[in-house]
C-alpha cells in the first residue's frame, strides 16, 4: 500500500467545492480545504506507485478548479 498527500491549489473561491469533489474519489481517504500556500490537503491511498499515479493524474486532477498539485508520498524511515 502506497499513500501520499497531495498538496492543491485551486482557482481563488473554489477550495471548499474542491475538496468536497475530491473527497468522493475511491482512494481519497481525507480532503480538506485549508489556508495558506495550498487550498486543499488530500491523503490519498493506492495499491503501488503506478496506482497512485494514475488516481493523481486521472481523477484528482480531473476535477475542474483546480490549477496545481503537488504529490509527497509518504515514506516509513
Amino acid at each position: 500500500m502506497v499513500q501520499a498527500y497531495i498538496l492543491v491549489q485551486t482557482e481563488v473561491g473554489k477550495a471548499a467545492e474542491v475538496a468536497r469533489r475530491i473527497a468522493g474519489i475511491k482512494g481519497v481517504t481525507l480532503a480538506e480545504d485549508v489556508t495558506g500556500p495550498y487550498d486543499v490537503i488530500v491523503r490519498a491511498e493506492a495499491g503501488n506507485v503506478d496506482d497512485l499515479g494514475k488516481l493523481v493524474v486521472a481523477q484528482i486532477q480531473g476535477v475542474s478548479g483546480i490549477t496545481r498539485t503537488l504529490t509527497c508520498p509518504i515514506v516509513h524511515i
